[in-house]
């Protein structure tokens, strides 16, 4: 039984130093095949670069909430949106929202299906603490997730809180984020070890990994291109707090 080891990555926004850290873990650690849940760009400042490396490196690129809207903002959104959305190439925006919303995987008798926020839209959040039937939800059969058998294990981003849950025999795990963690600020991806495309029962497993990267690199770009909403981003990408809850008592 040859085993094989998939890494998924998630939420990157544009933060190119974190995305070659986990890379170059990635190819140090062996594993071949990379699936990425989307929201490559915003908030960030060389999303057009991410896109093209995980174009290049990723066998699949799911789309994100961010890759979905930002590509279609018009000229009158906020000053930020506009700046991200002019970073990308025309055939970048096109790219992004033509990319599928769901993937589905089969290791080791597990059928994984792997989303970027939920089953009913790239635009729902469900985050750690959520409610028995919002777990629930993430393994049904949507229009977003299209006809097969309903999955034993459900993967997703969109939340940059990594985690996994197990209950009454199905798995939902987060993979966190690799371009702006909100856990803790040290990016993080899955990897899943499995026997590739087989219905029986194998080994199997499933953990986080958590790599450092150069923060002050990333910042330095920032602050070259004159990105927008660069303080949020700063405190966000050093503390790990979500720029909404920054400042907040404790």
């Amino acid at each position: 039984m040859a085993l094989e080891r998939i890494a998924v990555i998630s939420d990157v926004h544009g933060n190119l130093t974190a995305l070659e850290a986990v890379l170059a873990d990635v190819a140090a650690r062996g594993v071949a095949r990379v699936v990425n849940l989307g929201d490559d760009v915003g908030k960030g400042p060389r999303g057009s670069a991410v896109v093209d490396r995980t174009s290049a490196v990723c066998d699949v690129n799911v789309r994100g909430n961010w890759d979905d809207f930002l590509p279609a903002v018009p000229d009158d959104a906020a000053p930020e949106m506009v700046w991200w959305r002019d970073e990308l190439r025309a055939d970048q925006r096109r790219a992004l929202r033509a990319r599928p919303l769901s993937h589905d995987l089969l290791l080791s008798g597990r059928r994984i299906r792997v989303f970027h926020a939920s089953a009913t839209s790239v635009h729902m959040r469900v985050h750690f603490d959520h409610t028995r039937e919002e777990f629930a939800g993430m393994f049904a059969t949507t229009e977003l997730t299209g006809p097969g058998p309903e999955p034993t294990m459900v993967g997703y981003g969109d939340v940059h809180d990594a985690y996994v849950e197990t209950f009454r025999g199905r798995t939902l795990f987060n993979v966190g984020s690799v371009g702006n963690p909100l856990d803790e600020p040290t990016p993080s991806y899955a990897v899943l070890e499995g026997v590739p495309d087989s219905p029986d029962p194998g080994p199997f497993s499933l953990h986080l990994v958590r790599v450092p990267y150069d923060v002050d690199l990333e910042l330095a770009v920032a602050r070259d291109l004159r990105m927008p909403q660069y303080g949020p981003w700063e405190r966000e990408l050093r503390t790990g707090v979500y720029r909404g809850f920054q400042g907040a008592a404790t």
